[in-house]
């Protein structure tokens, strides 16, 4: 058995896609965690920056979300969400934001994201919140997606595109007159999904302990290239034990 819970490997996944340096959108969840961990691990330069204002926080335990304090830990700056916005959209401008974390409720092969409805937009089956800045940080900066791996929300055509992916393959983004950027890989409680640089069409990179290749298959509503699948590092006593007592002491997100 393994010495871990799926919800601490995709933590470690998505620490593992912080680099040293870079400097990242970080959103509500299990990417706050991850981030965290980054911090204290592997990319202590990381500057990690939040939609309520709170930039280049330094969090050495788990905040509960955006607005916590926490992030305000060291951080070089707190402004309101006006200044904020002002700094990102000047950020975007000059390339100077490397990474986003997104979620949603379907996903594409291309890495198109739905957060807006189920079934036809006019009249849905379900509603759901929207954008918010998602469409923003798809649209300007390359983006980490962590989603459920269920075949209904891995599905060949998504209801909505709420954000941007690689739209319909490599000429995609620049038909539509987007950046080059945009997803880079998918984290689940399965594995973790990349882009190929050629086609930009999903294919399955790694799957965690205890999955295989045709489990995953069979949970996605489109076909995966599975040939390049391995199993995914396992993580090391040390991180396991930042993030275990340290990062996330109380268990209240892993």
């Amino acid at each position: 058995m393994a010495e871990w819970t799926t919800k601490q490997m995709m933590a470690i996944a998505l620490a593992r896609e912080i680099k040293d340096g870079a400097t990242c959108i970080i959103g509500t969840g299990l990417p706050l965690i991850g981030a965290a961990l980054a911090k204290n691990t592997t990319a202590p330069n990381a500057i990690l920056i939040f939609e309520t204002g709170m930039i280049d926080g330094g969090p050495e335990e788990v905040p509960t979300s955006v607005s916590d304090l926490r992030i305000a830990y060291r951080s070089s700056a707190l402004w309101p969400q006006y200044r904020y916005f002002g700094f990102q959209a000047n950020a975007w401008k000059k390339n100077k934001i490397d990474l986003g974390f997104l979620g949603g409720a379907q996903i594409d092969p291309f890495g198109n994201l739905n957060s807006t409805c189920i079934g036809d937009y006019w009249k849905p089956k379900t509603r759901f919140t929207g954008s918010g800045g998602a469409n923003g940080i798809a649209t300007n900066c390359n983006t980490v997606i962590m989603m459920q791996h269920q075949k209904r929300r891995f599905c060949d055509k998504v209801d909505y595109v709420t954000s941007p992916g690689w739209v319909d393959g490599p000429d995609g983004r620049r038909k539509t007159g987007l950046r080059e950027v945009g997803p880079q890989a998918v984290v689940t409680e399965l594995g973790i999904m990349r882009f190929d640089e050629k086609t930009r069409r999903m294919y399955l990179a790694e799957y965690f302990y205890g999955q295989t290749p045709q489990i995953i298959q069979e949970n996605t509503g489109f076909e995966l290239d599975l040939s390049r699948a391995v199993e995914a590092e396992p993580p090391s006593k040390e991180v396991l034990d930042i993030l275990l007592n340290k990062v996330d002491p109380q268990r209240l997100m892993v």
